[in-house]
């Protein structure tokens, strides 16, 4: 301890910078793996179409709207994706208000999602006009379904095989063209990934 007592000032000065830097070190390269399972994510989604928007807002024909996770222009039409990025084994159905997630030691619910699904479907049909419009619900790869998949709910290593890429009608183009023409960016993004999607957990 006496020798430590003893140590200049610019030596402790220079301590003090080295855990900092440490410090600061881990910050950015957690902040860049986040970054790069979001990006990861986001490809994965959007993978095989020919166009997509992000956290768009829909008009509601009421003078508001809805947040939509993805908008993509698939061959079959397009198709409205509820992202839910959730950690543990899913006990959800059709009949149940609510979907219980078990993750160890750690339960939550959250509301069926699958109404607003509807909404959402609803709203990009009547914006949209003269296309098919689908909606799922896409779990990463972090959830399971021990009981079976609800309706309208897809794991994201299946989002592809549903929705292959292919050409895309002329009729359906000028729907998708007409849709982004009207929709707007969603400010309530953050807002809506907080409340319902979990944080990446990261080894």
């Amino acid at each position: 301890m006496d020798q430590l007592s003893q140590l200049p000032p610019i030596v402790w000065v220079l301590i003090a910078a080295a855990v900092a830097f440490g410090f600061v070190l881990s910050l950015a390269w957690r902040w860049y793996r986040r970054y790069r399972a979001r990006k990861a994510l986001h490809n994965a989604v959007i993978a095989g179409t020919m166009d997509h928007l992000v956290d768009a807002l829909v008009p509601d024909g009421m003078g508001g709207g809805y947040h939509v996770d993805y908008l993509l222009l698939t061959q079959r039409g397009v198709v409205v994706i509820d992202l839910r990025d959730v950690r543990g084994n899913i006990f959800g159905a059709d009949q149940m208000a609510e979907w219980t997630v078990m993750d160890g030691p750690h339960r939550f619910t959250f509301t069926n999602p699958q109404g607003a699904l509807y909404d959402r479907i609803a709203a990009v049909k009547a914006t949209a006009g003269d296309v098919a419009v689908e909606g799922r619900i896409v779990f990463t790869r972090q959830a399971r379904f021990p009981k079976g998949l609800p309706k309208w709910t897809l794991m994201l290593d299946g989002l592809r095989a549903e929705f292959p890429s292919g050409d895309v009608a002329a009729s359906y183009r000028d729907a998708w063209q007409r849709l982004k023409a009207a929709v707007k960016p969603s400010y309530m993004a953050d807002m809506s990934h907080t409340m319902k999607l979990r944080k990446l957990r990261l080894p």
